[in-house]
């Protein structure tokens, strides 16, 4: 018997690294929260997968735990939801079983369809009616290379999913595509709000229309805990499992984003910047990338690129076990923007270009290890200033920006944010907004609250504000320009490499 006389609500959250579960009450507060590692397959250089199996079994495991170390019970759960990393690919045959394993995000084995995609002109084709980029990780490229590479398995396909509806897919058994998510696979028509076959048609995808899930919205229930799950989980049959979000859609939402004034910075694997908007517009400084928000007549606006602090989890595991707090000590204890050392944060993709890789620029036999992280945390913020200032041409009232992820947690990294950004940096204080914004979803989901926005209104926690500071702004900026000036001239050594291969080719 439980312990406990409340309801809760179950969020979940599917990010790159870890699978995590938290139980929340009905004000969105948090009970409890646990955490399972996820292994990133890596079969090949490029490929990043996942093993349906084991991230099935790993969901069992974490319910488990979580009911079982917090003496709540199935009973008690009225309401789940799912937030996941975005993009990617996970497929089920036609007979509904898992084919082949998951494709994540920050997979680049399409590089080269993208870049023929990119000579042939078809993100200006596409980006009218989908709002979005063209990205070696979006379904639709991932697809187009099954199609060229593995034609039997593409043959096989019997329902295109994300990580999270497949998730909800073993869950429910309903098949379904959430809409925050879809909404950005470059299958979506902006316009019109549903998929549209034209798409698919200048891919050279068709044969997928017909295997395209049913889409719902984040707050929309997908579907009922099945009896054999249940009976996995310690769930109770017909529990209401919500389509849920998009994590950076989770992330805004958690970050309380509402309007023009306040943009949100989310810094993990991925360097998101976001803002909400009311309308589709025409005429844009940039091509921004849209995707419906959770709430009727929103959209998410945003610019994203692989290239935040994966990198420093990168060189710290080369080093061995290092503390946050060592890690921010050796930051600190340099001074702001002193070192000639630059570091380009592309290990996992770019912003500056398909051809480019991530690398140190600077070094010299007087530099030490505090001189390598700092040149890290710069990269992380130099690379995230090419979105914000994108961003800022098009939310020209931002006021202020809220930071979440994992840097958040470093008051010397959100200095150095603030600093080189000069805005205001706000902090909210919520450890976990991929599992928090789904068990939004599920409470509005069950009726108990009408919206996202009232249920924002009911979340009290607390924001740390850090200001500018402008001395060290003007150092930032001289640096910042020395950052740029190194993408500038490895645009040319990439321009000169491939001139060398195409002669050496015409050559041979």
């Amino acid at each position: 018997m439980s312990r406990h006389k409340h309801n809760f609500y179950l969020g979940i959250d599917c990010g790159g690294t870890y699978l995590k579960a938290g139980l929340y009450n009905e004000r969105g507060q948090e009970y409890s929260i646990e955490r399972i590692a996820l292994k990133t397959l890596t079969p090949q250089l490029g490929y990043a997968e996942r093993d349906l199996s084991e991230l099935w079994n790993a969901l069992i495991s974490i319910i488990n735990h979580l009911l079982r170390n917090t003496g709540i019970c199935g009973q008690q759960i009225k309401g789940i939801g799912i937030s996941a990393q975005g993009k990617g690919l996970f497929l089920l045959d036609k007979d509904d079983k898992p084919l082949g394993n998951g494709i994540l995000s920050s997979d680049r084995r399409a590089t080269e369809i993208v870049r023929q995609w990119q000579q042939q002109g078809m993100r200006e084709k596409l980006y009218p009616h989908t709002r979005q980029t063209l990205w070696t990780g979006h379904p639709v490229s991932l697809l187009r290379w099954l199609k060229e590479n593995q034609p039997e398995r593409y043959n096989r396909i019997g329902a295109v999913m994300m990580a999270h509806d497949y998730l909800r897919w073993c869950l429910t058994g309903e098949k379904s595509c959430e809409e925050s998510n879809i909404s950005e696979s470059n299958l979506y028509n902006m316009n019109t709000g549903d998929y549209d076959p034209a798409l698919s048609s200048l891919l050279n995808i068709s044969e997928i229309d017909g295997v395209l899930s049913r889409i719902v919205g984040s707050a929309e229930i997908g579907g009922e805990v099945t009896p054999p799950a249940a009976e996995l989980t310690g769930l109770v049959a017909g529990t209401p499992v919500v389509g849920g979000l998009f994590d950076v859609a989770s992330s805004a939402v958690c970050a309380g984003l509402q309007d023009e004034y306040t943009l949100n910075a989310v810094m993990g694997t991925w360097s998101v910047t976001s803002g909400i908007a009311d309308q589709l517009r025409t005429h844009e400084p940039y091509p921004y990338i849209y995707g419906r928000y959770v709430n009727a007549g929103h959209y998410i606006v945003h610019e994203a690129s692989p290239t935040s602090s994966g990198n420093l989890e990168w060189l710290t595991a080369l080093w061995g076990k290092m503390s946050f707090e060592e890690i921010n000590a050796a930051v600190n204890h340099l001074p702001k923007a002193s070192s000639e050392v630059l570091f380009l944060p592309f290990l996992y993709g770019s912003n500056a270009g398909l051809e480019m890789t991530a690398g140190f620029y600077g070094l010299q036999s007087s530099h030490d290890r505090s001189h390598l992280l700092q040149a890290v945390y710069e990269g992380v913020i130099f690379s995230h200033m090419t979105h914000l200032k994108r961003m800022l041409e098009r939310f020209t009232q931002t006021q202020t920006i809220r930071v979440m992820g994992g840097p958040a947690h470093s008051k010397v990294w959100m200095q150095m944010f603030a600093d080189v950004s000069n805005l205001p940096v706000e902090l909210p204080q919520v450890e976990e907004t991929g599992c928090l914004g789904a068990a939004l979803a599920a409470l509005v989901g069950t009726g108990i609250y009408k919206d996202f926005t009232e249920a924002q209104k009911n979340l009290g926690y607390t924001i740390y504000t850090i200001e500018p500071d402008q001395n060290s702004h003007s150092a930032y900026l001289n640096k910042i320009n020395k950052y740029q000036l190194i993408i500038e001239s490895l645009r040319d050594f990439h321009s000169q490499c491939e001139s060398l291969n195409t002669f050496r080719e015409e050559r041979i």
